[in-house]
């Protein structure tokens, strides 16, 4: 994209032609209006309901701007001075409060008087009660979300009067209450969305996939997808503090020389879709640009293998790969060294519960080759390997020295190239027989990882189809353990079974990695991994 058309398009209108070409990075970010952000990544989001089928990480955003949840995560400032979300604190958002029954059977809230969505209507018990029927009816991502909460069935949501919503537990879950604050169990306006609903979309998906019924804090004012979304404030938010920022323009610039340029010329205040060269080189030249660097919890790249098919449901086969995996060059020439190393412990044995940790296996083509044998597959073999191209600037270079690798032991593997928009729905598929690809769990446990990304449910992210009742029966002990040290040992177990069966092969903990100008202050880490532009403002 031209600078030019982009400033005239986006961002200033046509006046922006006019100025002049001398002015510095910082003299073209003061020229917009403080309340005014403008932002560019690879790709923006593909729906505007993250109830939908195959609706991306940056429809996460959406949701988390145009609706609102119950609750909303504290947050808490690092030794280094960064702030990030606290998901031991829970904080009032539509609710102004809530109570846990004494028999701890239940939580009531209470919600806000004045709380209205987008066209004024209140906010009522019945809308919450609809919104989350909703979640855990609809299927997919929004259910197993819900369920790895213990929040299953429309039975357990309560009306007790217009401004008053019970949830009666159906287990004691610590996940229960964090998971109501989460992006899913947003809340909709539902006599809206009963309008668009059919017999065949009893739910009204497919309006509110191109509609907002919300009463969140943004406003969506035009959505171009493959091109633009633009937020505007909503002036009559009382769900928490008015946001400094009026107005959000979020770009879709593919190429990443593009989106780099933008930053360094002062074009664009922000960006989180740097690859990982870029994003250490920025930081390197500091000038008007800061970058803010955090390592993503609870998250982990990985080479996926599908166990429900040939040849992956061999575990040595999985195995050979695991030892064929050329770790080192990976993390040298596809991350730029920007991510922790999960691989190379002494062995797969676990020793703590700590999670990530690094797995036993490290580069070994003789014993790749030995396994391989073992497995009846000493020729090799053709397979597939596919990968996101909305992470392309990451996994595509991955992709490529895995296939080189896997060549020395005789895998041929054709790489499919799976445009970012399309890649949820492929993932649903489960039919790519290998992947490149990164899972970060929402909730900050182990076992929640597990719950989406190991447990036979088979939920989107268990992209393996890997069924182990074993292995099912760890998490869910770890889940409700009763006791730290059945907790320990159950975490302890699941990983060394996951890491000896090796259905993904661990490669690294990413880092998450936002380039901003820097007078954009307020960003903070959240575990969706999008800005709060809630919190955002410029000096």
């Amino acid at each position: 994209m031209k600078r030019r058309h982009f400033l005239q398009s986006g961002a200033f209108g046509a006046a922006a032609a006019a100025v002049p070409a001398l002015w510095t990075a910082e003299a073209f970010a003061q020229a917009r209006p403080r309340d005014v952000l403008v932002v560019a990544n690879e790709f923006g989001p593909n729906s505007l309901d993250i109830h939908t089928v195959g609706a991306n990480r940056p429809s996460y955003s959406v949701s988390w701007m145009c609706y609102d949840r119950l609750m909303t995560f504290g947050r808490k400032k690092l030794p280094d001075g960064q702030v990030m979300y606290d998901y031991t604190r829970l904080e009032p958002e539509l609710a102004e409060s809530w109570k846990i029954a004494p028999d701890g059977n239940s939580v009531t809230f209470r919600l806000r008087k004045d709380a209205k969505f987008h066209d004024g209507t209140p906010v009522t018990a019945k809308d919450v009660k609809w919104s989350f029927d909703r979640a855990v009816t609809v299927g997919g991502f929004p259910t197993f979300q819900m369920k790895a909460g213990s929040l299953e069935d429309p039975k357990q949501f309560v009306v007790v009067d217009d401004l008053t919503f019970r949830v009666d537990f159906v287990r004691r879950d610590k996940m229960t209450m964090m998971d109501m604050a989460v992006p899913v169990p947003s809340i909709f306006n539902a006599e809206l969305v009963k309008k668009h609903a059919t017999p065949q979309d009893p739910w009204g998906l497919n309006w509110t996939k191109s509609n907002i019924a919300g009463g969140g804090a943004f406003k969506v004012e035009s959505w171009k997808p493959g091109q633009e979304i633009i937020y505007v404030r909503n002036d009559d938010w009382k769900n928490g503090p008015l946001p400094a920022l009026k107005r959000v323009i979020q770009r879709d610039v593919p190429n990443a020389g593009n989106r780099r340029a933008l930053l360094v010329k002062g074009d664009i205040d922000m960006t989180y879709s740097l690859p990982p060269k870029d994003f250490s080189e920025v930081a390197k030249e500091g000038g008007n640009v800061k970058v803010s660097s955090m390592p993503i919890e609870n998250s982990i790249w990985y080479l996926g293998m599908l166990t429900s098919k040939p040849p992956f449901n061999n575990p040595k086969v999985r195995q050979a790969v695991a030892h064929a995996v050329p770790y080192d060059k990976l993390h040298a020439s596809a991350l730029y060294g920007r991510g922790a190393k999960m691989y190379g412990a002494a062995s797969n044995d676990v020793r703590t519960t700590a999670w990530p940790q690094p797995t036993g296996y490290r580069t070994d083509i003789a014993k790749a080759k030995a396994l391989l044998k073992e497995a009846g597959f000493e020729n090799g073999f053709e397979t597939t390997l596919s990968f996101d191209l909305g992470n392309g600037t990451i996994s595509e270079p991955m992709a490529i020295l895995i296939q080189e690798s896997l060549a020395a032991i005789g895998i041929k593997a054709t790489i499919n190239k799976v445009p970012g928009a399309n890649w949820r729905a492929q993932l649903l598929k489960k039919d790519m027989p290998m992947i490149v690809n990164r899972f970060g769990g929402w909730l900050n446990y182990p076992e929640y990882f597990f719950f989406w990304c190991y447990h036979s449910q088979d939920a989107v992210f268990n992209t393996m189809s890997y069924k182990n009742p074993a292995l099912d029966k760890m998490i869910m002990n770890a889940k409700f353990a009763e006791s730290r040290a059945i907790y320990d040992g159950e975490v302890k177990a699941m990983l060394k079974l996951a890491y000896e069966e090796v259905p993904r092969v661990p490669l690294f903990q990413p880092l998450m990695d936002v380039a901003m100008q820097k007078n954009v202050q307020g960003y903070m880490y959240w575990f969706h991994l999008e800005p709060d532009y809630r919190q955002i403002s410029k000096s």
